[in-house]
């Protein structure tokens, strides 16, 4: 992204268990000190850092200038880690200094009061995913928007160019008639990462016409049918391990798709948030992110 006239400043608010984001985005944005990083609880996160060029593949224009977190110590070593100036002890007392948030848990249950004051100012506001739980919690959050825009959510796979259907694919492929999707860890947390790329890629996927949820320990599958004749498994696959991986079935042939640069995924949601902010625009529709969390709501309730 280019460096806009006026610098905008971000703050972040974390931290939930398991989840890295407070290291991460600002690392991406700020740029990192290395000598702190290694002692980031998240070692996956100064590995894939090392492997770019600082400063020069960090974001410009714009600077986490604020953070919060529950615990001080966390939000000093983050701070440190990340080139963040400020650590505040209540995390509405960045209302004043910041042009927007980052709201870096995944704790769905927590998003709505968490974000309240910041809607209510009218900051915008990117909510870590998922940004709830259930249609209803998600209702609740939209309707504390200020104005179109103002909320942005996602994950940032559905920025990875790598699980993207080129229209070569599509040749490749031909008519899609089912889609195999999985992800290790939990349904809760991380269905998500695979839920929403495939959305991307389906056409008509507003349109479901049943579904049907199989529990194996601790696998979750959510099976759906859609009404264009295609289907759809998203399958979490209990404890870490391997990647993500998409598989699409067509006529003509299948391709395995597999998410591998987490970096340039995050840098990219990073970038669609911050110039949202400066176009004053909306880059990932309501009824897209409704579709989401519907399905996420499938499987959290059997």
């Amino acid at each position: 992204m280019e460096a806009t006239s006026k610098e905008l400043n971000l703050g972040i608010l974390g931290l939930s268990e398991g989840n890295g984001h407070p290291y991460s985005w600002p690392a991406i944005i700020n740029g990192y000190d290395k000598k702190a990083m290694e002692n980031c609880p998240f070692p996956a996160i100064p590995e894939y850092l090392s492997a770019q060029k600082f400063p020069g593949d960090q974001i410009d224009g714009v600077t986490v200038s604020h953070i919060w977190t529950q615990d001080k110590s966390i939000s000093k070593h983050i701070a440190k880690s990340t080139h963040i100036r400020n650590i505040v002890d209540n995390y509405e007392d960045m209302i004043e200094a910041v042009d927007g948030v980052l709201l870096a848990r995944d704790d769905a249950e927590n998003h709505l009061e968490m974000t309240r004051p910041f809607l209510k100012a009218g900051l915008p506001v990117y909510i870590d995913k998922p940004i709830a739980n259930s249609v209803a919690e998600l209702k609740k959050i939209f309707e504390l928007e200020q104005y179109p825009g103002q909320i942005f959510t996602c994950s940032a796979l559905r920025y990875a160019n790598e699980l993207k259907l080129s229209q070569q694919d599509q040749i490749f492929i031909g008519k899609i008639d089912f889609v195999d999707a999985s992800i290790y860890n939990s349904w809760e947390k991380y269905a998500i990462h695979i839920v929403e790329p495939v959305l991307n890629i389906i056409p008509g996927s507003s349109e479901m016409i049943d579904s049907k949820v199989l529990n194996n320990h601790e696998s979750k599958t959510v099976s759906i049918n859609w009404k264009n004749n295609l289907r759809t498994d998203f399958t979490t696959l209990g404890p870490e391990g391997s990647p993500p991986v998409i598989r699409i079935f067509g006529k003509n042939d299948v391709k395995e798709f597999f998410f591998t640069d987490t970096f340039n995924a995050f840098k990219r949601a990073l970038n669609a948030f911050i110039e949202s902010i400066i176009n004053k625009s909306q880059p990932i529709s309501k009824e897209s992110v409704m579709n989401v969390v519907r399905i996420l709501e499938i499987g959290n309730s059997k």
